[in-house]
């Protein structure tokens, strides 16, 4: 049976990745697998209010969401840009 994790330790471990800790030095202090803890940053990521008790957002936190939700994207297609960009050139 999985072990079930409560949301502040995903969002407690989900913050020392944001401070510059590696997924493998989390992973290992913790006990934990590594793609769990991709899993529970890439949820994050999508969707900041998963690992709340309270998930009723402003109207602002909401927007605010939605336009980070969009700059990620945005970066992503601007990276595929550049890779093809410079297979394209070589």
């Amino acid at each position: 049976m999985a072990k079930k994790y409560e949301d502040e330790f995903k969002l407690m471990i989900v913050e020392l990745l944001q401070s510059g800790q590696s997924v493998n030095s989390v992973s290992s202090e913790y006990n934990l697998n590594g793609s769990m803890i991709r899993k529970w940053r890439k949820s994050h990521e999508d969707n900041p209010g998963n690992f709340t008790s309270v998930s009723v957002l402003s109207e602002d936190q909401k927007r605010i969401q939605l336009l980070e939700k969009e700059l990620r994207n945005i970066k992503l297609e601007r990276d595929i840009l550049k890779k093809a960009v410079s297979i394209f050139s070589a």
